[in-house]
């Protein structure tokens, strides 16, 4: 892996060299556009408004809008010289319960590598948070962007969360949700039946992604002029699907009462 940030981790008087590191990779395949009519590949040009004359990407620069309306060009000089854009500091604010941040505010993570010579002072604040179950928030700015984090460990890494800023989430306004709906014992009592039915520990692992592999399989049936998949014959739509409610819920109970038991896994410890 190469890193795409180094810096200082501070908390309090302590700093903490590191080195920041993606910690996800697409697995997506690889495409490029082309004429649908014989293959040819599509190229893009970035040319001035009004002609065909083609500008060069160095010579680009951001146009924003000011609070009266004029339009402003910044560089990227201009950016540069912002004073947070100096800043090679991973600065933790404070500690807080890992219940207080809700998933819906997740958004990147990467995983932070000790970058001294010795390790003791990563090591102490991993075996910190784990000890005291707490998130740490911190601020820091990578590509042009001061970004609100929440550092937390997962084995025996520490992961910078960068976290989604409070105004960037929306309010979820559905009508529906503001009517008065019954429900019965004897459905919350069976829909609880079937979550106790299907609980588990979580395996990532037992997952795949189904569309990556079906992607795989049609490009290389085509790439031998073959037929990937046979057509399905198109399920008909339940049109009563409250109505039965119960009914479906006991059914699914059932089911999974018939399925054969998978084996509890043992819980990694810490």
């Amino acid at each position: 892996m190469r890193a795409i940030w180094t810096g200082e981790l501070s908390f309090g008087l302590v700093n903490v060299p590191v080195k920041v590191y993606s910690a996800i990779e697409s697995h997506d395949a690889k495409s490029h556009q082309v004429d649908a009519k014989d293959g040819v590949r599509i190229r893009y040009k970035r040319v001035r408004e009004g002609t065909d004359d083609e500008v060069e990407f160095a010579n680009i620069a951001n146009a924003y809008e000011s609070d009266e309306g004029e339009t402003v060009v910044l560089s990227k000089e201009d950016i540069k010289s912002m004073p947070v854009e100096k800043h090679r500091e991973i600065a933790v604010t404070e500690f807080v319960p890992r219940e207080d941040v809700d998933p819906i505010m997740f958004d990147k993570p990467y995983y932070l590598e000790p970058s001294s010579k010795s390790p003791k002072a990563y090591v102490l604040l991993r075996q910190a948070l784990q000890e005291t179950d707490r998130l740490a928030i911190c601020t820091f700015t990578l590509r042009n962007r001061t970004r609100l984090c929440a550092l937390r460990v997962v084995g025996n890494v520490m992961v910078l969360q960068t976290l989604l800023w409070p105004d960037e989430i929306r309010t979820p306004e559905f009508p529906a949700l503001t009517e008065d709906v019954k429900i019965r014992p004897q459905e919350l009592a069976m829909a609880a039946s079937l979550i106790d039915s299907m609980a588990t520990d979580f395996d990532p692992e037992q997952y795949e992604d189904d569309y990556q592999v079906q992607l795989h399989q049609l490009i290389e049936a085509k790439a031998s002029g073959g037929t990937a998949f046979p057509e399905a014959p198109e399920e008909e739509a339940e049109d009563d699907e409250v109505a039965d409610l119960l009914a479906a819920l006991k059914a699914s109970v059932k089911n999974r009462e018939a399925q054969p038991e998978r084996p509890a896994r043992k819980r990694a410890a810490g």
